[in-house]
């Protein structure tokens, strides 16, 4: 597509990849609906994720597992029309992709259809999870791989832990990010790990990395909107850095709304109509 100059288009995947080998930083966020989607997108970011964190976030559960596929869909078609931009990925939500390759197919073809996004992102990095992402990617579906922590396995790993500490756990994700660029997957997603370890990882496969809690080395970063900008405030992990405070700025302005209502100075003339 032709683009007028200072125009910007579309991110593609071959960009992200070129990216990677210009060691051009590529900058990620969620979103989970249209105005902080317009806000991020305009803001210049490479990729919004939808997340499953949504149902965190968005929906008070302790964990994403409960939530579900229409839950993801409803929210990228939200997403979806605030990004013009940004290279559009959701997360395939638990149960949505574990059961099998024809399955975790039809679940992935049904979120490209009904929400225009660009790619799916599915987590673990085992045998049978590559096999999954073969056949997403068989079908034309780009896949964004995702190892490390991952939430969606939070009982078995035993809580949200570092990941990748001791010799065993790292080779092992060695393992993990070789088998899905082996498989197909154009980018990977490297949660909690420590920063030497996602570092190496980065430097051996040639998909981009993206870290979440991964240090420095890795291609791009991401975070959680709502944590960045300060509106989960419960949320402080060592990882975590806040760009803004958005939640004290909110407190503060409901209270002085709730304020002005009461000894009625709100509304005024200059907020009634004649």
């Amino acid at each position: 597509m032709s683009t007028q100059p200072g125009e910007r288009r579309r991110t593609t995947v071959r960009d992200l990849l070129d990216m990677k080998q210009r060691g051009e930083p590529i900058v990620a966020l969620t979103a989970y609906d249209y105005l902080f989607a317009t806000i991020v997108d305009e803001a210049g970011i490479d990729v919004v994720l939808v997340g499953d964190s949504v149902g965190q976030v968005f929906a008070g559960h302790d964990s994403t597992l409960p939530v579900t596929i229409d839950d993801m869909i409803y929210h990228a078609r939200a997403v979806r029309r605030g990004v013009k931009h940004a290279f559009l990925v959701v997360d395939m939500p638990f149960m949505s992709f574990q059961v099998s390759a024809q399955e975790t197919l039809r679940n992935a073809g049904r979120i490209l259809k009904e929400t225009g996004a660009e790619a799916v992102k599915l987590e673990g990095g085992d045998e049978e999870m590559a096999d999954h992402v073969r056949t997403l990617v068989r079908a034309g579906i780009p896949v964004m791989g995702h190892i490390g922590l991952t939430p969606q396995s939070v009982h078995v790993l035993g809580g949200y832990r570092v990941q990748g500490r001791d010799e065993i756990a790292a080779e092992r994700l060695h393992e993990q990010a070789g088998r899905l660029e082996e498989a197909g997957a154009f980018s990977l997603v490297l949660e909690v790990v420590p920063a030497a370890l996602a570092t190496e990882i980065t430097s051996i496969v040639a998909i981009p990395t993206i870290g979440i809690g991964a240090g420095n080395g890795v291609d791009g970063q991401v975070l959680v909107l709502p944590d960045m900008l300060g509106l989960n405030t419960s949320f402080r992990p060592k990882f975590l850095k806040r760009f803004a405070e958005l939640g004290e700025a909110a407190r503060a302005g409901v209270r002085d709304y709730a304020a002005a209502v009461r000894d009625r100075s709100y509304p005024d003339a200059d907020h009634s109509f004649e």
